[in-house]
């Protein structure tokens, strides 16, 4: 017999197997020796009163033996099946081409960037030089932007799709098993590589093909059919279906879609920069102690407030992690966040934005690249503001709220250099007066958070795409071309690893035979 129970646990005996069962066997109000085995199904941390615990749910196997669950690969080789093209090889072109084989279709992956470990050379001259490869960077290459921004898994895509399934196939592939336990999993900047070397293993050894360094500069259509695509390498490849996962990032494709006249839509996003805490100030504020027990992760925080009716949010919080620098071409300033598995870093960031919407700017009403052309302007602005070589503005908390410029900056994960600047400045003035009122709010919500020891990063500008190309909602199909599936972030339908994932999923899933 099996039964699931909720239990909560001090963090002094989260790791005790004994004492969950001995708390498990006094809630059940069974002897102990009946209890022949246990798994964790979920796992949160409750700080809400002064004593921070865990909340477990567990199943109990009581009088008969624990199952041992086994992953079973099925899969078989699609080397001479129908090819199915991916443009893009991160969450949701892997994700994309996993499926392909389990539904015994060949994927052929084509990515403009690097191998996942290639780019760790090319990231370390960003930080180092503050020079930008166009097609190797912080949101280009395998594995896209979340393998360098922390591989946060925490999602409220349930009803998009599978995604219990997503993550066991993380774990396939070399993924703590605690991913699946954990209310907000994650993996970790430093083990998704290696995770991402295993999923591309996988894929071609089932006769799937990926290549690196090649861009798509053209979709093959004839009579509103896809034909295949054109590479920069001169290759026509043919296929009756290709899916465009390309990420947030990828401008040219908008371009090449503007140029055949295919349609577009300019898509509401979020602006504004990267605060960063000392983690020891947040987690004395979440768990109500100078000092975090070691059983307890660092702390994470999640804030909203409403300002004139315009939500100011955080958004990609990192606990002991980095700010980044994620521009995907010279003259422009672009920060994000990741962490390390151990999250074990001095700081905490995360971005903090508000929602620019298409009324913001009036011409994105019958222009579709407006908020993108409004978007790279503040990217570019931020960059004079910094200086060069990456070096980005940067003030106090206070300081910011008060309109005076900081005469010296707090300590800070940014690698490239932050140089003191009024922000204001830098943002539109609609953004900053609206930061500047929720800043305050934020720090009645959560103890110590407004504080002059905070340092604000500009700019947040990446949070998702401000064009969506549109698709059908049945067969997920550009409506002027057949054979054509935007997918994920690039396309506007997810925003993070999970959804993308689970979207890429889900366009191999349309395609019909």
């Amino acid at each position: 017999m099996q039964q699931e129970i909720e239990l909560a646990i001090v963090p002094d005996f989260i790791n005790d197997t004994v004492y969950i069962e001995e708390q498990g066997a006094l809630k059940l109000k069974i002897d102990k020796k009946r209890i022949k085995g246990l798994h964790v199904r979920k796992r949160s941390i409750d700080a809400r009163n002064r004593q921070a615990f865990y909340r477990i749910r567990v199943v109990f196997f009581i009088d008969e033996e624990m199952a041992v669950e086994t992953s079973k690969s099925n899969l078989k080789s699609v080397k001479d099946a129908k090819t199915v093209i991916i443009v893009g090889a991160g969450p949701a072109g892997l994700f994309a081409a996993y499926r392909c084989i389990e539904r015994g279709l060949k994927p052929i992956v084509i990515e403009r960037g690097k191998p996942v470990q290639d780019r760790r050379r090319d990231l370390a001259k960003i930080n180092r030089e503050g020079s930008v490869n166009p097609d190797s960077n912080y949101c280009f290459g395998e594995g896209g932007a979340g393998t360098y921004s922390d591989g946060k898994l925490y999602t409220r895509s349930n009803k998009r799709g599978d995604v219990q399934k997503v993550l066991s196939i993380f774990v396939d592939h070399g993924a703590t098993p605690d991913i699946l336990v954990d209310a907000r999993p994650h993996i970790g900047t430093n083990k998704l590589p290696h995770i991402i070397e295993s999923i591309r293993s996988l894929i071609l050894e089932m006769g799937g093909e990926v290549q690196f360094d090649t861009r798509v500069i053209d979709i093959n259509e004839t009579f509103g059919s896809v034909r295949g695509v054109i590479t920069d390498k001169g290759q026509t490849i043919d296929a009756e279906h290709v899916i465009l996962a390309t990420g947030h990032s990828a401008r040219d494709i908008f371009e090449l879609f503007r140029q055949k006249n295919w349609l577009l839509e300019a898509k509401s996003f979020a602006l504004g920069v990267r605060i960063e805490h000392p983690q020891q100030i947040i987690d004395r504020a979440q768990y109500h102690c100078d000092i975090r027990h070691e059983n307890l992760p660092p702390a994470y925080y999640s804030l909203v407030e409403q300002v004139n009716d315009r939500g100011v949010f955080s958004f990609c919080m990192c606990p002991g992690g980095i700010i980044a620098p994620c521009a995907t071409s010279d003259g422009e300033i672009v920060v994000n966040g990741w962490s390390p598995s151990k999250r074990n870093n001095p700081h905490a960031n995360s971005g903090t934005v508000i929602q620019i919407n298409i009324a913001d700017i009036p011409s994105a009403v019958s222009n579709p690249f407006a908020l993108l052309e409004f978007q790279r302007q503040i990217e570019q602005k931020a960059f004079q503001f910094g200086g060069g070589k990456l070096v980005a503005p940067g003030q106090r908390m206070v300081d910011f709220v008060e309109n005076r410029i900081s005469t010296d900056l707090p300590s800070n994960s940014y690698k490239p250099g932050v140089l003191s600047a009024n922000l204001k400045e830098v943002l539109p003035d609609f953004v900053s007066k609206t930061l500047k009122a929720a800043l305050p709010l934020f720090g009645k919500k959560m103890r110590g958070y407004y504080t002059n020891e905070a340092l604000l990063v500009g700019v947040e500008s990446r949070t998702s795409s401000p064009i969506r190309i549109p698709r059908d909602k049945t067969t997920f199909q550009h409506p002027q071309v057949k054979g054509l599936y935007p997918c994920a972030e690039g396309a506007g339908y997810a925003g993070g690893i999970v959804s993308a994932a689970i979207d890429g999923i889900n366009c191999i899933d349309a395609i019909k035979f």
